[in-house]
């Protein structure tokens, strides 16, 4: 039991770092912007759910179906990258915005995956649970769920803090900050493949 809670605590801090929920609070406030309370609420849970599982998942079976499929982390990297590119330009161009009620899709992609359950995350969840073990893993990353839920169903202090205005120009900023985390990933994909 010992040896278990210090390997959670070693796990803890990479996994929090990798996850970066702060980070991404900005772009969760700009996203759900024009969300009810119980819409936020909805997203919050969905895009956790969907980090969880897809992350979990990938934890215990990640090097076998990356095996199997015969890709590369670095190919994920470059992919997630092409899709958070895609939606930022779409948001930034306002092509998103008549799809601001539909909770799911937000939830799922870009929030869930490959926001939160992102090639930085999936990576670092594989290589902790190689070295410390999956359960330590699997349990500092359902810490790390459970403090992001936190963290994301506070958000709206920061959206009344702004008003409107200031909501919509910081999703604007946040959709220029996507598009420059998805060059980001591509481009570190790419030089790793290389």
């Amino acid at each position: 039991m010992e040896h278990l809670l210090h390997n959670i605590a070693i796990t803890f801090i990479p996994i929090f770092v990798a996850m970066d929920a702060l980070g991404i609070v900005p772009i969760f406030v700009g996203m759900t912007r024009r969300h009810s309370a119980d819409a936020r609420r909805r997203v919050v849970r969905l895009s956790m759910l969907t980090a969880f599982l897809l992350t979990g998942a990938f934890t215990i079976l990640g090097p076998a179906i990356f095996r199997f499929m015969g890709i590369t982390v670095f190919d994920f990297m470059v992919a997630g990258g092409v899709i958070l590119f895609i939606l930022a330009i779409l948001d930034v161009m306002g092509a998103r915005h008549s799809h601001d009620d539909d909770t799911g899709a937000v939830g799922v992609v870009p929030l869930g995956t490959p926001m939160i359950a992102g090639p930085a995350l999936i990576t670092t969840c594989i290589l902790m649970a190689t070295e410390y073990g999956v359960w330590a893993t699997l349990i500092s990353l359902l810490a790390n769920v459970v403090i992001a839920t936190v963290v994301f169903s506070y958000s709206h202090y920061l959206t009344k803090l702004l008003g409107e205005s200031g909501s919509a120009a910081l999703s604007k900023i946040t959709s220029l900050l996507l598009a420059s985390i998805a060059v980001m990933m591509i481009r570190r994909g790419v030089l790793s493949m290389v």
